[in-house]
Protein backbone atom coordinates (compact mmCIF):
# COMPACT_ATOMS: atom_id res chain seq x y z
CA UNK A 1 0.00 0.00 0.00
CA UNK A 2 2.62 2.35 -0.28
CA UNK A 3 4.71 3.24 -3.73
CA UNK A 4 7.40 5.40 -4.84
CA UNK A 5 7.25 9.37 -4.36
CA UNK A 6 9.24 11.44 -6.82
CA UNK A 7 10.71 14.69 -5.68
CA UNK A 8 10.07 17.20 -7.81
CA UNK A 9 11.83 20.19 -5.47
CA UNK A 10 9.24 23.23 -6.20
CA UNK A 11 9.95 22.96 -10.42
CA UNK A 12 7.17 22.27 -12.84
CA UNK A 13 7.39 20.32 -16.15
CA UNK A 14 9.88 22.77 -17.93
CA UNK A 15 12.25 22.65 -15.21
CA UNK A 16 12.10 26.01 -13.73
CA UNK A 17 11.24 26.95 -9.65
CA UNK A 18 7.50 27.67 -9.49
CA UNK A 19 7.91 27.32 -5.45
CA UNK A 20 10.93 28.38 -3.72
CA UNK A 21 12.75 26.94 -0.88
CA UNK A 22 12.00 23.30 -2.10
CA UNK A 23 14.99 20.67 -2.00
CA UNK A 24 16.65 18.00 -0.39
CA UNK A 25 15.21 16.55 2.51
CA UNK A 26 14.86 12.73 3.55
CA UNK A 27 13.43 9.96 1.09
CA UNK A 28 9.76 9.29 1.72
CA UNK A 29 7.46 6.20 0.11
CA UNK A 30 3.72 7.84 -0.61
CA UNK A 31 1.02 5.91 1.52
CA UNK A 32 -2.15 5.19 -0.45
CA UNK A 33 -5.24 6.31 1.38
CA UNK A 34 -8.93 5.66 0.69
CA UNK A 35 -10.33 8.56 0.62
CA UNK A 36 -13.86 7.15 -1.18
CA UNK A 37 -14.68 4.44 1.73
CA UNK A 38 -16.56 2.96 -0.82
CA UNK A 39 -16.81 -0.54 0.77
CA UNK A 40 -20.62 -0.53 2.02
CA UNK A 41 -21.63 -2.78 5.37
CA UNK A 42 -18.28 -4.34 5.55
CA UNK A 43 -16.80 -4.04 9.06
CA UNK A 44 -12.93 -3.37 9.36
CA UNK A 45 -10.89 -3.82 12.22
CA UNK A 46 -8.09 -0.97 12.68
CA UNK A 47 -4.71 -2.58 13.15
CA UNK A 48 -2.69 -0.02 13.97
CA UNK A 49 -2.47 3.69 14.03
CA UNK A 50 1.28 4.98 12.17
CA UNK A 51 2.78 7.94 11.39
CA UNK A 52 2.85 9.43 8.02
CA UNK A 53 5.55 11.83 6.83
CA UNK A 54 3.22 13.05 3.62
CA UNK A 55 0.49 14.52 6.21
CA UNK A 56 0.06 16.27 9.22
CA UNK A 57 -2.36 13.98 10.84
CA UNK A 58 -1.99 9.95 11.66
CA UNK A 59 -3.01 7.07 9.18
CA UNK A 60 -4.90 4.00 10.53
CA UNK A 61 -4.43 0.49 8.66
CA UNK A 62 -7.93 -1.10 8.60
CA UNK A 63 -8.11 -4.36 8.36
CA UNK A 64 -11.39 -5.35 6.64
CA UNK A 65 -13.36 -8.59 7.47
CA UNK A 66 -13.11 -9.89 3.49
CA UNK A 67 -9.37 -9.53 3.54
CA UNK A 68 -8.62 -6.28 2.19
CA UNK A 69 -6.03 -4.17 4.03
CA UNK A 70 -6.51 -0.06 3.74
CA UNK A 71 -5.04 2.76 4.89
CA UNK A 72 -7.52 5.89 5.95
CA UNK A 73 -7.13 9.26 8.23
CA UNK A 74 -7.16 8.40 11.54
CA UNK A 75 -9.99 10.26 13.83
CA UNK A 76 -9.04 11.66 16.82
CA UNK A 77 -9.83 8.88 19.63
CA UNK A 78 -9.98 6.34 17.41
CA UNK A 79 -7.58 2.98 18.85
CA UNK A 80 -6.19 -0.10 17.36
CA UNK A 81 -9.11 -2.82 17.91
CA UNK A 82 -11.73 -0.51 17.59
CA UNK A 83 -14.45 -1.93 14.36
CA UNK A 84 -15.34 0.65 12.16
CA UNK A 85 -17.53 0.81 8.86
CA UNK A 86 -19.14 2.88 5.98
CA UNK A 87 -22.86 2.58 6.70
CA UNK A 88 -26.04 3.92 6.03
CA UNK A 89 -26.79 4.80 9.32
CA UNK A 90 -26.64 4.09 13.01
CA UNK A 91 -24.34 3.65 14.75
CA UNK A 92 -23.10 6.87 15.14
CA UNK A 93 -19.37 6.69 16.52
CA UNK A 94 -16.13 8.09 15.49
CA UNK A 95 -14.39 6.56 12.40
CA UNK A 96 -17.71 5.44 10.48
CA UNK A 97 -18.65 7.06 7.31
CA UNK A 98 -21.95 7.77 5.44
CA UNK A 99 -23.71 10.24 3.32
CA UNK A 100 -24.54 13.56 4.55
CA UNK A 101 -28.04 12.95 4.25
CA UNK A 102 -27.96 10.36 7.42
CA UNK A 103 -26.02 11.77 9.86
CA UNK A 104 -27.43 13.45 12.94
CA UNK A 105 -27.73 17.90 12.57
CA UNK A 106 -24.99 19.02 15.17
CA UNK A 107 -22.34 16.41 14.01
CA UNK A 108 -18.73 17.04 13.49
CA UNK A 109 -17.28 15.65 10.68
CA UNK A 110 -14.13 15.72 8.51
CA UNK A 111 -13.05 13.99 5.49
CA UNK A 112 -15.38 15.45 3.25
CA UNK A 113 -16.28 15.12 -0.31
CA UNK A 114 -17.36 18.12 -2.12
CA UNK A 115 -18.45 16.10 -5.64
CA UNK A 116 -20.16 12.10 -5.02
CA UNK A 117 -18.11 9.08 -5.20
CA UNK A 118 -15.17 11.19 -6.39
CA UNK A 119 -13.27 10.80 -2.81
CA UNK A 120 -12.84 13.29 0.56
CA UNK A 121 -10.66 16.93 -0.40
CA UNK A 122 -12.35 18.71 2.89
CA UNK A 123 -10.93 18.88 5.97
CA UNK A 124 -8.11 16.54 6.35
CA UNK A 125 -5.28 18.24 8.32
CA UNK A 126 -4.10 17.32 11.92
CA UNK A 127 -6.77 18.20 14.57
CA UNK A 128 -9.72 19.76 11.55
CA UNK A 129 -13.14 19.41 12.10
CA UNK A 130 -16.60 20.49 10.40
CA UNK A 131 -19.96 20.85 11.73
CA UNK A 132 -22.85 19.93 9.78
CA UNK A 133 -25.57 22.42 10.11
CA UNK A 134 -28.66 22.04 8.41
CA UNK A 135 -29.75 20.08 5.42
CA UNK A 136 -32.49 21.23 3.15
CA UNK A 137 -33.21 20.62 -0.54
CA UNK A 138 -30.91 18.37 -1.32
CA UNK A 139 -28.00 19.99 0.05
CA UNK A 140 -26.22 19.80 3.42
CA UNK A 141 -24.99 23.30 5.06
CA UNK A 142 -21.74 22.68 6.89
CA UNK A 143 -19.87 24.93 8.47
CA UNK A 144 -16.29 24.75 8.11
CA UNK A 145 -12.42 25.17 9.91
CA UNK A 146 -12.08 28.41 9.18
CA UNK A 147 -15.46 29.96 9.72
CA UNK A 148 -17.02 29.67 6.13
CA UNK A 149 -20.14 28.39 5.87
CA UNK A 150 -20.79 26.38 2.47
CA UNK A 151 -23.28 23.88 0.85
CA UNK A 152 -22.36 20.31 -0.04
CA UNK A 153 -24.37 17.96 -1.57
CA UNK A 154 -26.04 15.41 0.79
CA UNK A 155 -25.16 12.21 -1.24
CA UNK A 156 -21.59 13.23 -0.16
CA UNK A 157 -19.62 10.79 2.12
CA UNK A 158 -18.16 11.93 5.54
CA UNK A 159 -16.59 10.64 8.38
CA UNK A 160 -17.51 11.24 12.03
CA UNK A 161 -15.27 13.04 14.58
CA UNK A 162 -12.03 15.34 14.00
CA UNK A 163 -8.95 14.43 12.48
CA UNK A 164 -6.35 12.84 14.88
CA UNK A 165 -2.88 14.60 16.27
CA UNK A 166 -4.81 17.86 17.20
CA UNK A 167 -1.11 18.86 18.96
CA UNK A 168 0.57 19.03 15.96
CA UNK A 169 0.20 23.00 15.87
CA UNK A 170 2.58 23.25 19.29
CA UNK A 171 5.35 21.15 17.70
CA UNK A 172 8.72 23.32 17.71
CA UNK A 173 11.29 22.24 14.95
CA UNK A 174 14.05 23.18 17.63
CA UNK A 175 16.64 23.36 15.22
CA UNK A 176 17.38 24.40 11.58
CA UNK A 177 18.05 20.56 10.44
CA UNK A 178 14.68 19.11 11.03
CA UNK A 179 12.96 22.00 8.95
CA UNK A 180 15.82 20.26 6.27
CA UNK A 181 15.20 17.06 7.26
CA UNK A 182 11.71 18.13 5.71
CA UNK A 183 12.50 19.18 2.77
CA UNK A 184 12.29 22.98 3.25
CA UNK A 185 15.85 25.12 2.32
CA UNK A 186 16.13 28.33 3.83
CA UNK A 187 14.65 31.86 3.05
CA UNK A 188 16.32 35.15 2.61
CA UNK A 189 14.92 38.51 3.38
CA UNK A 190 14.15 40.31 0.40
CA UNK A 191 15.74 43.33 1.72
CA UNK A 192 19.22 41.40 1.73
CA UNK A 193 19.49 40.81 -1.59
CA UNK A 194 20.85 42.63 -4.49
CA UNK A 195 18.36 45.35 -6.56
CA UNK A 196 18.47 42.88 -9.62
CA UNK A 197 17.33 39.82 -7.51
CA UNK A 198 13.92 41.32 -5.73
CA UNK A 199 12.28 44.94 -5.33
CA UNK A 200 13.19 45.23 -1.73
CA UNK A 201 17.04 44.88 -2.84
CA UNK A 202 19.33 47.16 -2.40
CA UNK A 203 19.62 51.04 -0.89
CA UNK A 204 22.26 51.96 1.44
CA UNK A 205 22.55 50.92 4.81
CA UNK A 206 19.40 49.27 6.18
CA UNK A 207 16.35 50.79 4.14
CA UNK A 208 13.11 49.69 4.41
CA UNK A 209 11.27 47.03 2.36
CA UNK A 210 8.62 49.68 1.31
CA UNK A 211 5.45 47.57 0.89
CA UNK A 212 4.98 43.26 1.24
CA UNK A 213 5.76 42.24 -2.42
CA UNK A 214 6.95 38.74 -3.80
CA UNK A 215 10.39 38.72 -5.79
CA UNK A 216 8.23 39.69 -9.50
CA UNK A 217 6.83 42.54 -7.43
CA UNK A 218 3.54 40.99 -6.85
CA UNK A 219 1.73 42.52 -4.00
CA UNK A 220 1.79 39.87 -0.80
CA UNK A 221 -0.62 41.26 1.53
CA UNK A 222 -4.02 42.52 1.87
CA UNK A 223 -5.28 41.50 -2.02
CA UNK A 224 -7.58 38.57 -2.83
CA UNK A 225 -5.91 35.47 -4.51
CA UNK A 226 -9.09 33.57 -5.29
CA UNK A 227 -9.00 32.20 -8.57
CA UNK A 228 -11.89 33.82 -10.44
CA UNK A 229 -12.95 30.71 -12.42
CA UNK A 230 -14.13 29.48 -9.02
CA UNK A 231 -18.48 29.78 -8.54
CA UNK A 232 -19.66 31.02 -4.88
CA UNK A 233 -22.31 29.93 -5.31
CA UNK A 234 -22.15 27.49 -2.79
CA UNK A 235 -20.71 29.32 -0.30
CA UNK A 236 -23.28 31.29 2.31
CA UNK A 237 -20.94 33.16 4.30
CA UNK A 238 -17.15 33.43 3.57
CA UNK A 239 -14.91 32.94 6.34
CA UNK A 240 -13.36 36.69 5.85
CA UNK A 241 -16.89 38.06 7.24
CA UNK A 242 -17.04 38.23 10.83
Amino acid sequence: MTKSKKRTNGRNNLGRITCRHRGGGHKRKLRQIDFRREKIDVNAKVASIEYDPNRTAHIALLHYVDGVKRYILAPQGIKVGDIVATTKGAPFKVGNCMKLKYMPLGSFVHNIEIKPDRGAVLVRSAGLSAQLLARSEGFATIKMPSGEVRLVREECFATLGSVSNPEHNLRVDAKAGRTRWRGIRPTVRGTAMNPVDHPHGGGEGKSKGNHPQSPWAGYAKGFRTRAKKKTNKMIIKSRRKK
